[in-house]
């Protein structure tokens, strides 16, 4: 099996230099002139643990300028909030259903609220946060409404439209 194949050795040599990506390559093999006979070969042959790579010339590591420029690489980890900080205000909103149902906007409260609820459960939180921005509106406008329309009904029961 090892007819034709010459072996060179290679000196010892210290730590590789030069980048990874320069070491890592496989080493470029030059034709040999002797031929050894299958014995010398098998004693020749250097370990395929040995990373650096004699038979090419020294050139300087092709990537050592980017080396000197490159800055160092930063990692960026994204921290989403946690769902359950996401408020739905559904007691709110069922409160302004059942009491203070003005136009209907208690009960698209309602809807917004169950909309944020399932969101959060399906981990969408842009979207839980947008429903969440909408219920709590509606959720202002029917309460702020009702309460206005109370305090007028008590100011016209108090004072009735006869009197003017």
């Amino acid at each position: 099996p090892f007819e034709g194949v010459a072996w060179t050795p290679r000196p010892p040599q210290g730590p590789p230099q030069g980048c990874f990506a320069c070491i890592a390559k496989p080493p470029a093999l030059r034709q040999s002139s002797p031929v050894l006979s299958p014995s010398s070969a098998v004693y020749l042959m250097e370990s395929k643990s040995c990373k650096g790579d004699s038979l090419r010339p020294a050139v300087p590591c092709k990537h050592s300028v980017e080396k000197k420029t490159m800055t160092n690489p930063t990692t960026v980890i994204e921290i989403y909030p946690d769902t359950t900080e996401v408020n739905d205000y559904y007691l709110w909103s069922i409160f302004n259903f059942v009491y203070l149902n003005f136009c209907c906007l208690g009960f698209i409260a309602l809807a917004y609220s169950l909309k944020v609820r399932d969101k959060k459960l399906l981990n969408d939180l842009n979207g839980a946060v947008e429903d969440a921005k909408t219920a709590r509106l509606f959720n202002i406008t029917s309460s702020a409404l009702a309460t206005f329309c109370i305090i007028l009904i008590f100011i016209f029961l108090r004072y009735p439209l006869t009197d003017y």
